[in-house]
């Protein structure tokens, strides 16, 4: 398939591809005709009004990671590999996925659905514009914050202050000199002067509501109940004061339907909603989701990051909310990733290192004690890199004997489904096992309690506090009773702690909640810890510098 010289660019991989008509992979995960609603000949979307259930729903297969490094885990590579093994196997199977941001995707990763010849497809359009979901929550934030402008402009008959609105404008892009802006400057024609700020669309409580609704009528209800701000005398406002639900619901009405594409092999792919897992839930749609459980009998997906984040969000707010549980959770690791953590620098990791490896095995000991506290037993999926030795692979091979954890070696990249049989064997062995799911706290604890589960269950730490902003915020929240909602953190993704350079698996630390945020629409609080921003910004040398259009209008460059 690649030669070792000179393998093949995902971007390649993927314009090679021998597309089936997205029609036959309708007819082929039992989509009737006139529930698609074709956008081009390999992409469409579903309408899930019109989506019978062909028997029990599906048991959903989850896929997480260990702590992500610079070094790769190749989480989705692996979930899109992993579906096809199971194809391979005659399984009724669905692939559902997160949509890329082009934050990203122009930023740091250059595309995001999957690699080798484990992806999804039409890549190109997937990675950019794709069927115009994200350009449609943006518009549908955007406008809430011109009708929000607008009633202040027109008189403020709901006496909004203007320095108490926390609801932010939001682009599909890391631009880090829009986090801090002032607004309707130029006298009293142009607005309220006042000042405000950007996130970036998959940070919208609009996305994360998107993602979290189970109808239209639950979409329109949850966007009602977002809180835009606040009045002169501290009241909450929200978008139902403003009477613009319905326009908003308008908005992302086309939207909310899942879309459907496939893999390189032909298994179906429903992708829809791309939260970010280190500041927002990091979960495809449940809409998505259960639609998929009605048509296969084994729906893979993912979470962002590792199981610390978009895990823990997944069963804590996902499954709680949707009503169904993980039957089968995968957690991707790699030699390289593995050594990074035991103190290895990202440019030394060719060279075989067992004793770092081993120092460093203890990131990917954490995230099976996670999955374990949640009533679930993991397995590893042990991504191979073809730098990787046999004896670094037999020391991850020994301790998860040791351990009594299932493990599979993986090379969909290299040979996508057939690299994924033997992880695909693992899955439905535990598949035909029952588990003891639940999640790690009950809704009607204190903030203080549910917070403090998070950090010492999942993470491993010792203790959580909360700075004084944090602690007025959340005596605001128990005064108008929302304290009763799921939590989301925001943290760094790179470390279990709150500090993004201690890799590995840190212990005694004390992570610090610096401010609660309320998300009504979206159905928790989020908690903010370290210096976890809700607008990136671009690196240095951004992956946009390498991306152009050929003479035939083919991208070029895109990962």
């Amino acid at each position: 398939m690649t030669t070792k010289n000179q393998p093949l660019s995902d971007l390649e991989i993927a314009s090679q591809a021998v597309m089936k008509p997205i029609i036959d992979i309708a007819k082929a995960a039992g989509i009737p005709e006139d529930a698609l609603e074709q956008y081009g000949r390999y992409k469409a979307k579903i309408d899930p009004l019109k989506i019978t259930a062909h028997g029990e729903d599906a048991k959903v297969v989850l896929v997480t990671a260990i702590s992500p490094t610079p070094a790769g885990e190749g989480k989705s590579t692996v979930t899109v590999g992993l579906a096809d093994a199971l194809h391979q196997l005659k399984k009724n199977v669905v692939v559902a996925l997160r949509e890329p941001s082009l934050g990203p995707v122009m930023g740091v990763k250059g595309g995001a659905t999957g690699g080798g010849y484990a992806q999804v497809v039409p890549m190109e359009d997937i990675n950019l514009h794709f069927t115009g979901d994200l350009h449609a929550i943006t518009t549908a934030n955007n406008a809430l914050s011109a009708f929000i402008d607008n009633h202040i402009h027109q008189g403020n008959a709901l006496n909004i202050d203007p320095r108490r609105i926390i609801w932010k404008r939001v682009m599909d892009m890391n631009d880090r000199a829009l986090r801090k802006v002032v607004i309707g400057l130029g006298g009293p024609v142009q607005g309220m002067p006042r000042e405000d700020g950007f996130d970036i669309t998959v940070a919208s409580e609009i996305m994360a509501v998107f993602c979290l609704a189970t109808s239209i009528d639950d979409l329109r209800e949850r966007l009602a109940s977002i809180v835009i701000g606040y009045t002169f005398d501290r009241e909450p406002v929200f978008v139902r004061d403003l009477q613009v639900q319905g326009a908003l619901t308008l908005l992302l009405k086309d939207a909310f339907k899942p879309n459907l594409v496939q893999t390189l092999e032909g298994t179906p792919a429903i992708i829809h909603g791309g939260p970010f897992a280190n500041i927002a839930h990091g979960c495809n749609s449940i809409m998505a989701t259960q639609t998929a459980r009605k048509l296969a009998d084994i729906v893979v997906t993912e979470a962002g990051f590792g199981s610390d984040l978009g895990a823990e969000k997944f069963m804590n707010i996902k499954a709680r909310k949707a009503g169904f549980k993980p039957s089968a959770v995968v957690i991707v690791a790699t030699i390289r990733a593995l050594k990074m953590h035991g103190g290895v620098a990202k440019t030394a990791l060719v060279g075989e290192n067992v004793p770092a490896l081993l120092q460093g095995i203890e990131n990917l000991a954490k995230h099976v004690e996670t999955i374990r506290t949640f009533g679930v037993e993991p397995i590893i999926a042990l991504n191979r890199f073809i730098t990787d030795t046999e004896a670094e692979l037999e020391a991850v091979l020994n301790w998860c004997q040791e351990n009594h954890v299932r493990i599979a070696r993986t090379n969909v990249w290299e040979e996508g489904g057939k690299g994924g049989l033997a992880l695909a064997e693992q899955v439905l062995s535990v598949l035909d096992e029952e588990n003891n799911f639940s999640p790690l706290y009950d809704v009607t604890e204190s903030i203080e309690e549910k917070v403090r589960t998070i950090v010492q269950k999942v993470y491993g730490g010792k203790d959580v506090q909360f700075t004084d902003q944090a602690k007025k915020q959340m005596a605001q929240i128990e005064k108008f009773g929302w304290d009763t909602l799921p939590i989301c953190m925001a943290k760094t993704q790179y470390s279990l702690s709150d500090q993004p350079s201690l890799l590995g698996r840190p212990e005694g630390f004390t992570v610090t909640i610096r401010e609660v945020i309320p998300k009504l629409g979206a159905g928790f609080l989020v908690c903010l810890t370290g210096d976890i921003m809700t607008m990136p910004g671009l690196p240095k040398q951004p992956a946009a510098l390498r991306m152009d259009v050929d003479s035939e209008g083919h991208a070029v460059g895109l990962f």
